[in-house]
């Protein structure tokens, strides 16, 4: 029988019901559809299932997406439906008309807290709407390692009270629409020089280095969820990643800030936890360190099924305290009780905030003036995998508001470089260059084609469109409206 396993048939009747539905909170699974709910997820929410949460897979349009969540919360009432929903070039409602938002760094360079909250509400107003209730929003990271690969442009900035500051005026907005909001990833990826979501990463900073003021700043701020790093810092523990240490989960996030809410593990088939431990050890390991529910993102409910299996099991075994659990329980209970219900009367949002932040948030080089009719090279890297990527890119938004203007774009590395310069150069003759580069300190084939690119053409204009390259001009962010505001300045529109 699909959904229920020979472990759960086993040690089922082990479990007082309670205790049963309990270890069902703990849960957060993510699921394939659109419209149909699977039979597997079905059982497990009836089984008390704390969370769903949902990706570009469920989503085709607006109505489609409300019409979901009202079948997810029919199952349910205190189902509670989240979503990743950061703004920028990263979100998943794209299809569901999704407000236009910079990512976090271009509200950081503008550094106007209102702003960021008119940002804020409006992405909470949006989410209100479809019936979603949990936005694992905002990024309380601080970007500090210049090379570090996942977070950048998704931070506030590089100063950890500049973050804290907007990270408040995130949580309040997003608060006062009914949303509950998460900062993530405590207690910080921005010091990292790996992505966790491909292999274990490592923070080496002592203590007091560490990026902890904008997590201390969402805790005061009232912040109902907190996500777990998985992230080594062996200040504070050397032996195992936050999401799976004691001492950081327990000792520094409940005891030395105060935090009270629910504490969400990041997705546990990432492969910091999956190559490591395995998502089922993953999940029990998690949960007795201190995490209140534990994400299994992927779309196959049988990875859920064999995490809530390690974690029924590890009860059973006493391996895993029942009074944990009991407790992460009654945590999400009470957030539910809050938050799992939408409201019904949604004031409107506003629907300029985004872009007027993006355009307030360009700086870098003059370009001596309008260049109509230019040729734009957008070189970028493609989406990552684990976040979404709406389509964006610098020549649609320049078309857009200059239909004369031509353009190449490239997302990786190109068999014969010297003959797509060539091409380039051909296709340029006559008109101005344009050359975008995305963060090209981590991608060598765009420094290549760019300094190439610039030789042959050393008036071509520069362009960065995530963080500042030199003095080129900078979005800050690879978001619609931060490509559509650098398309502005280049054509005078």
């Amino acid at each position: 029988m699909s959904g229920v396993t020979h472990f759960e048939q086993t040690f089922r009747a082990a479990l007082p019901v309670d205790l049963d539905e309990a270890a069902h909170r703990c849960l957060v699974a993510g699921f394939e559809g659109t419209s149909v709910v699977p039979d597997t997820l079905k059982r497990l929410v009836d089984r008390g299932l704390g969370g769903v949460i949902l990706f570009t897979r469920n989503v085709r349009d607006a109505e489609q997406v409300r019409r979901l969540t009202d079948t997810l919360r029919s199952l349910r009432p205190d189902l509670l439906v989240g979503i990743d929903n950061e703004g920028g070039g990263i979100g998943h409602l794209v299809g569901a008309g999704a407000p236009d938002v910079p990512g976090s760094y271009a509200l950081g360079v503008v550094d106007d807290t209102v702003l960021t909250a008119r940002c804020a509400d409006a992405l909470a107003g949006h989410l209100a709407g479809l019936g979603i209730t949990a936005s694992y929003a905002p990024v309380a990271d601080v970007q500090h390692q210049p090379d570090n690969p996942i977070v950048r442009t998704r931070a506030f900035g590089t100063d950890p009270q500049l973050v804290a500051r907007h990270v408040r005026a995130w949580i309040a907005a997003t608060e006062a629409r009914g949303i509950a909001s998460c900062a993530k990833h405590f207690p910080g990826h921005g010091g990292t020089l790996t992505d966790s979501h491909h292999e274990l990463a490592v923070d080496p900073r002592p203590y007091e280095e560490l990026d902890l003021a904008p997590f201390r700043a969402a805790v005061a701020a009232g912040v109902p969820m907190l996500m777990s790093a998985h992230v080594v810092f062996p200040a504070l523990d050397a032996n195992r990643p936050a999401t799976l240490s004691r001492r950081i989960l327990g000792d520094l996030l409940r005891l030395d800030l105060g935090f009270d809410g629910v504490l969400v593990s990041d997705a546990l088939e990432m492969k910091a936890i999956a190559d490591r431990y395995g998502e089922e050890a993953g999940a029990r390991i998690a949960l007795a360190a201190g995490a209140d529910q534990v994400v299994v993102a992927v779309p196959d409910l049988e990875v859920t099924l064999s995490c809530r299996d390690a974690v029924i099991g590890a009860l059973h075994s006493r391996l895993l305290p029942e009074e944990r659990v009991m407790e992460a329980a009654e945590r999400v209970r009470r957030l539910a009780a809050r938050y799992a219900v939408p409201a019904l009367a949604l004031a409107p949002w506003d629907a300029g905030a985004g872009l007027e932040a993006a355009r307030r948030a360009v700086r870098g080089q003059g370009t001596g003036g309008p260049v109509p009719g230019a040729h734009v090279v957008d070189l970028f890297p493609p989406p990552h995998p684990a976040l979404n990527w709406g389509g964006e890119d610098l020549l649609s938004e320049v078309r857009a508001v200059d239909p004369t203007a031509t353009g190449t774009t490239v997302t990786g590395e190109a068999a014969d470089p010297a003959s797509l310069v060539d091409g380039i150069v051909r296709l340029a003759e006559g008109a101005p260059l344009i050359v975008a580069t995305c963060d090209a300190g981590l991608y060598p084939w765009q420094r290549h084609l760019r300094d190439t690119l610039l030789a042959r053409r050393p008036d071509a204009v520069r362009v960065a469109t995530g963080l500042p390259d030199g003095d080129a001009l900078c979005s800050y962010g690879r978001g619609r409206v931060n490509l559509r505001a650098v398309a502005e300045v280049l054509t005078g529109a």
